[in-house]
């Protein structure tokens, strides 16, 4: 028997488009009854700030064939048949290697994505038209065991100081789980790789105002109970829950842009995939104009130049990535014997 399929008609720039979606009634989050179709509904809602937050950039979708309880997959390249409305553009991956990745740039994108399953969207933190220089500073303000989102607003709030010190204004979202994203748009003069050494300034700037909240320390048997400051979210090719972006957890949470003066009273499971459209006609989007007052990073940097001079030098890698210049042994602290390593982290 043919699966049930429907047809939605997904208004856009080009004017209304045709998009198919099968099993519209397939349950995606069992335990609130969401259905692929009540998710499609959702996208086209918010498909406004969502493209002004995430479209026009690579993207990498993150797919759900069996709804949240299920296994996952991610796509970055345009799979086999994928319509003439849904864009790609080159990029270039931490390897060297080079590859077609996802850019959405209207609603009827956002709804195809959905018929492909997808529940979270990653976008890069660069437009497709230069996707070698962030337009966003990224910060994932990470509660480790023992804290909570409660614990990640004032590390947040003493965050945006510390940017603000440094020509920059930020931006806040949920992360739709515990943790808090901070962004802060910046001008397209600086490689990824410069745009981490910022960010790694930054968090080591607040660090140094925040010793006993929040921590820099890569390794989690490090970390303590305060919050992590992960800035390897500002790599290359590294991402995370857009804003509007749903998250595959049980209870259908969105990760949200909200402001400064709401953030204190959040409760973030309280944003989901129900209820989010109608804040948007109560409210608006937080972050319309995010991207109208670029700022520099150049303090920032100047800030990683004088780290740099009294010693503290490059953070580690991802796993993933390949060994990079100046970084630190990828051991685990507890086991790194240092009868094996040079006073300059190599390998005897």
């Amino acid at each position: 028997m043919a699966s049930e399929r429907i047809t939605l008609t997904v208004p856009g720039p080009q004017g209304d488009r045709e998009v198919g979606l099968s099993s519209p009634n397939r349950v995606l989050w069992p335990e609130l009854g969401i259905t692929k179709q009540e998710l499609a509904e959702y996208v086209i809602a918010v498909s406004t700030p969502f493209l002004a937050a995430n479209g026009n950039r690579p993207v990498s979708l993150e797919r759900f064939p069996d709804g949240v309880v299920g296994e996952a997959f991610f796509s970055k390249n345009p799979p086999k048949g994928t319509p003439d409305y849904v864009e790609s553009v080159m990029v270039t991956y931490n390897s060297g290697r080079r590859h077609p990745q996802l850019v959405l740039t209207e609603p009827a994108a956002i709804a195809w994505a959905v018929q492909m399953n997808t529940i979270v969207f990653h976008p890069w933190a660069s437009l497709a038209d230069d996707t070698d220089n962030p337009v966003e500073l990224r910060i994932d303000l990470d509660p480790q065991p023992g804290t909570d989102f409660s614990d990640a607003v004032p590390a947040a709030h003493g965050l945006r100081a510390v940017l603000r010190d440094a020509g920059l204004e930020a931006w806040v979202k949920t992360s739709g789980n515990r943790g808090i994203h901070v962004f802060c748009p910046i001008e397209p003069a600086h490689e990824f790789l410069d745009v981490r050494h910022a960010v790694i300034a930054a968090a080591r700037e607040l660090e140094r105002r925040m010793p006993e909240k929040v921590t820099t320390s890569w390794w989690k048997e490090e970390r303590g109970e305060r919050i992590f400051v992960d800035f390897n979210q500002a790599n290359r090719d590294r991402t995370m829950a857009g804003a509007y972006s749903p998250r595959a957890l049980p209870t259908a949470t969105v990760a949200t842009p909200v402001t400064w003066e709401e953030l204190d009273g959040v409760d973030p499971a309280g944003f989901t995939v129900r209820t989010v459209p109608q804040r948007m006609a109560d409210i608006g989007d937080p972050w319309a104009g995010l991207l109208e007052n670029p700022g520099r990073i150049d303090t920032l940097l100047e800030w990683w130049e004088r780290d740099l001079s009294e010693g503290l030098g490059e953070l580690p890698f991802p796993p993933d990535f390949p060994k990079m210049p100046g970084e630190p042994p990828r051991v685990q602290p507890s086991k790194k014997n240092p009868e094996n390593w040079t006073e300059d982290g190599q390998a005897r």
